[in-house]
């Protein structure tokens, strides 16, 4: 994200000022150069650190640079280069890849292009020819010469955590450990039990580099808000009650609440509740549900449709005989660790405690609750 670059007006947003006010003044004590920040997908996240964070940093005298890892799961250190070069004004980035032996050439139009610069400029970063790591390293020294202090924020960090993207996670951390004064990092994730053992596992690149905090979730305040921006346009008015309702009953997932309004705003003579029967089997009927749970072995999804169903101790006798009521034959101790073992390595399960796990996707949870038959 450049300093000038400005996303789309949203009047639907629900801006967080003090808690972006907060992240930063976190940071101006000194005490810390990186935090993490997890929270579950649809949650509200991404859109607070792009329309709140950033532009606070850029007013607060930052340099800012923005990537989601999601979008470049298989080279992330394209993405990321690409984003710390949009960083810079337009010279330095010719500077960087001049110094590289990588002329710049789609650069130049692609502001007229969709998606802009920063895809060109990811394009032109990831072909064979040029190194990531020296290309990190370069683009380093130039945002070291500039007077601003950089705000990094990555995206669904968790991608960094994969073997495949090891070298570059060493070399990165490398290069931030000693700007620690100059370079602020946010990691951002959906993946709780990735994150923390990026941060937490000796072996990983990232070990012990930054705390990790839940990401704080929207509340009754944001429902207030978008039902009272809704009144405004509707001929048919909605009270804060049933938006409170409609909020609980999509498991207060801001995106599902906001498919709500669109959905009784568009169709206001059916009333709410035909909105919230819609939404729900929109959101949690989804055909990649389907896709991900046939990809899974029996016992994979004997045990997330445990977990969906609130079973917290299935190594227990309790939870193995139900286990083994799923499968249609005895299950032990190691068909469920096997299992649980597989389910936090696709990102489907993360572990909250000795015994305790969630469903990564809430959405998820809700359709395998759907479509299985409750155990007798």
């Amino acid at each position: 994200m450049k300093p000038h670059e400005t996303l789309q007006p949203d009047p639907w947003h629900f801006a967080r000022p003090e808690l972006a006010d907060a992240y930063l003044q976190a940071f101006d004590l000194k005490l810390s150069s990186a935090r993490g920040l997890f929270a579950r997908r649809r949650m509200g996240k991404t859109e607070f650190l792009r329309r709140d964070l950033l532009p606070a940093a850029l007013e607060h005298g930052y340099l800012v640079a923005y990537t989601n890892l999601w979008d470049s799961r298989s080279s992330p250190d394209s993405a990321l280069v690409s984003a710390l070069a949009e960083a810079l004004e337009p010279q330095g980035v010719k500077a960087v890849l001049a110094r590289l032996g990588k002329p710049i050439r789609k650069v130049k139009a692609s502001a007229k292009i969709p998606g802009g610069a920063e895809g060109s400029l990811e394009a032109e970063l990831s072909t064979p020819e040029i190194d990531r790591a020296s290309a990190l390293r370069e683009l380093l020294r130039q945002l070291d010469r500039q007077k601003k202090p950089l705000l990094l924020v990555i995206d669904e960090a968790q991608v960094l955590a994969r073997a495949d993207h090891s070298d570059f996670a060493h070399a990165l951390r490398a290069a931030l450990d000693i700007r620690k004064d100059r370079i602020k990092v946010i990691f951002a994730g959906s993946s709780e039990t990735t994150l923390r053992e990026m941060f937490a596992r000796a072996s990983e690149p990232f070990y012990n580099w930054a705390a990790l905090e839940s990401f704080p979730l929207l509340g009754e305040e944001f429902v207030a808000f978008t039902i009272k921006l809704m009144n405004s346009m509707a001929r048919n008015r909605l009270t804060l009650e049933q938006g409170k309702h409609a909020f609980d009953e999509l498991h207060r997932t801001p995106e599902f609440f906001k498919r709500f309004i669109e959905r009784y705003m568009l169709y206001q003579v059916q009333g709410a509740e035909a909105a919230l029967v819609h939404t729900r089997a929109s959101v949690f009927s989804d055909e990649n549900f389907l896709k991900q749970w046939s990809g899974m072995n029996p016992a994979d999804q004997a045990v997330i449709a445990l977990i969906a169903r609130g079973e917290t101790d299935i190594h227990g006798v309790a939870g193995l005989g139900r286990l083994s009521a799923l499968l249609g034959k005895p299950a032990t101790k190691n068909t469920a660790a096997h299992a649980l073992r597989r389910l936090q390595t696709q990102n489907a399960v993360t572990r909250l405690a000795l015994g305790d796990y969630r469903i990564e996707d809430e959405a998820f949870a809700e359709w395998i609750r759907r479509r299985s038959a409750p155990l007798r």
